[in-house]
């Protein structure tokens, strides 16, 4: 079978190699793999900048789909042909997280889904929604369990109002998940283009913050100058300063990225004053997935996702270090 893997870190190490089909063992199931999409963590993983240390080679991808090609004894979760993902954590099943159950992300801690086949445990996948394409559902084990995950810290009700930073996998999808639970979902981005898009999805209202940098200001107009509930905060140290100043009174700002570096000193009083809660989001457990998914399933939601061969990798990661894109990247298996 073909293999993407890296022997040393750089994007330019990326390459398929030819390795042996693996055999599922007792309590496993062999995945074919059809579709796998990309995070930044990918990026970063691949590039050594996510953990120096990892032991290679290594191959990356965390979030992919595709079928059941064979179960290893004792398993009866699954059977051939079933269409499953991996979820990102094979160790977070249920409950808050622990030290245990962070270990074994996929494509980081343990060999990811960038390969026709994968072995995993036959309690590390959940079962797809039958609407979505295999390219569809390979988008959401990280970057949609994330966004449903910092929309109920929030605790939003109907009318709520949240902001999303950029239009990336993560932001995309809170916007669609927001919009499937009533609540008023304000973006900014760089690109008019982009917000454009983000329109036709639900955005209530967008703001180009290249063309005007104070968006917390902007983020109050547009709440009456009250603030909004919750920030799918995915900057870092470098917006989390304009995100404290959007954020209204006793409101949450789910952090989840780092994609930004300092701009300006991190106020800290705003924290106090504002009584806001700052909640780290490290995607989610299977549980939360399987309950993701029933509401996708509900709601009839498609991701939004680029397309491309798998053969391009390269290309494509480039292109989310560019920030080119808009929603997720996939690669389809050839």
């Amino acid at each position: 079978m073909h293999v993407g893997q890296f022997s040393s870190f750089g994007v330019d190490s990326l390459e398929f190699v030819e390795r042996s089909t693996p055999q599922p063992g007792p309590g496993e199931v062999l995945v074919r793999v059809h579709a796998i999409s990309l995070n930044y963590r990918d990026l970063l993983m691949v590039k050594g900048l996510y953990n120096p240390k990892l032991k290679l080679p290594r191959i990356p991808c965390s979030d992919g789909a595709g079928e059941v090609a064979a179960v290893g004894e004792g398993v009866t979760r699954w059977k051939t042909g079933d269409r499953v993902a991996g979820i990102f954590m094979q160790n977070w099943l249920d409950g808050p997280l622990t030290p245990a159950k962070s270990k074994g992300a996929l494509g980081g801690d343990i060999d990811g889904m960038l390969a026709e086949y994968v072995v995993l445990r036959d309690t590390g996948l959940v079962r797809l929604p039958e609407h979505l394409s295999f390219a569809e559902a390979a988008t959401l084990p990280c970057a949609a369990v994330t966004a449903w995950n910092a929309l109920a810290t929030g605790r939003l009700k109907s009318g709520a109002t949240v902001l999303i930073l950029g239009t990336g996998g993560v932001s995309i999808f809170a916007l669609q998940l927001a919009r499937m639970m009533g609540v008023r979902v304000l973006g900014i981005s760089g690109s008019s283009a982009k917000l454009e898009r983000a329109r036709a999805l639900g955005l209530d209202a967008g703001l180009n913050y290249r063309e005007t940098p104070a968006w917390d200001r902007w983020a109050l107009e547009q709440t009456g100058g009250e603030g909004v509930d919750l920030v799918i905060e995915v900057g870092g140290v470098g917006t989390l300063p304009r995100s404290l100043g959007a954020i209204r009174m006793g409101g949450v700002i789910a952090q989840i990225g780092v994609l930004a570096g300092a701009a300006e000193p991190l106020p800290l009083a705003l924290i106090l004053h504002k009584q806001v809660r700052i909640q780290g989001i490290y995607v989610g457990s299977r549980k939360d997935f399987e309950e993701m998914n029933k509401a996708i399933t509900l709601a009839g939601m498609r991701p939004v996702a680029e397309l491309f061969p798998w053969s391009q990798v390269r290309q494509v990661m480039a292109r989310m270090e560019k920030a080119a894109h808009f929603g997720k990247l996939v690669l389809t298996v050839e």
